[in-house]
């Protein structure tokens, strides 16, 4: 009877002791006890002429669709644009890129018209449609191929050349999903991306955490002068008073 009873405790140590090296894995605490310090690189492009580049206003008017919590709603708007309290992944780049001064909806209308045959999901559909194509994530995916630079669409948590490719603000497409690079890091230097799923916009880990593979990795505008400034930043968030995040 004592030997099976510690049989079962060391069973639940053994599998409290997994769970916990996954947690601990997946934020970033282990195997990387020290926070990763990533380059980040400087760009010189701002649309609205504010002083913040537009890596930076497009993290901010990501952030600002998490405050402003409009709730997932996917239908067909006349006109285009869903009010504001209600939205979709893809809502969520325009209003991000509408805070750096572009308007998404016109670029992509304009692109549709200059190169129609490559937008497969308008042919689908048997042609434009201005009041819901630029909220089509393949759309998106095929605007931003065509207009942006594109980047790697690996996540590699042991390679800091390849976590430095990762910055905030950089667009990330899936077969059906759509989000923005964060300027938040887990201690292991893998960004977090800003999101609309399920109810809320939101944000986490999903680089690495995702169902669906990363189909695309981009910035947008295509930048030509770019330089690499390290920055190590602060821990941000807390699991269990354990400090994970970085800002």
């Amino acid at each position: 009877m004592a030997n099976k009873t510690k049989l079962k405790v060391l069973v639940i140590v053994s599998l409290i002791g997994a769970t916990l090296s996954i947690i601990l894995y997946q934020y970033g605490i282990w195997p990387f006890p020290k926070v990763v310090e990533i380059a980040t690189i400087e760009i010189t492009s701002d649309k609205d002429k504010d002083g913040i580049t537009d890596l930076q206003d497009i993290v901010e008017g990501a952030r600002l669709q998490i405050k402003k919590k409009p709730r997932y709603k996917s239908i067909y708007y006349k006109g285009g644009y869903p009010p504001q309290s209600e939205g979709v992944c893809t809502d969520l780049i325009w209003r991000a890129f509408k805070n750096a001064g572009y308007d998404l909806k016109a670029l992509v209308d304009e692109d549709i018209k200059k190169a129609e045959n490559e937008y497969y999901r308008v042919l689908e559909f048997g042609g434009p449609d201005p009041n819901i194509d630029f909220r089509r994530v393949q759309n998106l995916a095929v605007f931003l191929k065509r207009n942006a630079q594109s980047l790697t669409t690996i996540v590699d948590p042991t390679d800091i050349n390849n976590l430095v490719q990762w910055q905030a603000g950089d667009i990330v497409c899936f077969k059906n999903h759509i989000g923005i690079v964060s300027n938040k890091r887990l201690r292991n230097g893998v960004p977090l991306m800003i999101h609309h799923s399920y109810r809320y916009p939101n944000e986490g880990n999903y680089l690495i955490n995702s169902k669906q593979q990363i189909t695309g990795h981009y910035r947008y505008p295509k930048q030509v002068k770019q330089t690499s400034q390290a920055k190590n930043e602060k821990i941000s968030r807390k699991l269990w008073g354990l400090q994970l995040f970085t800002k």
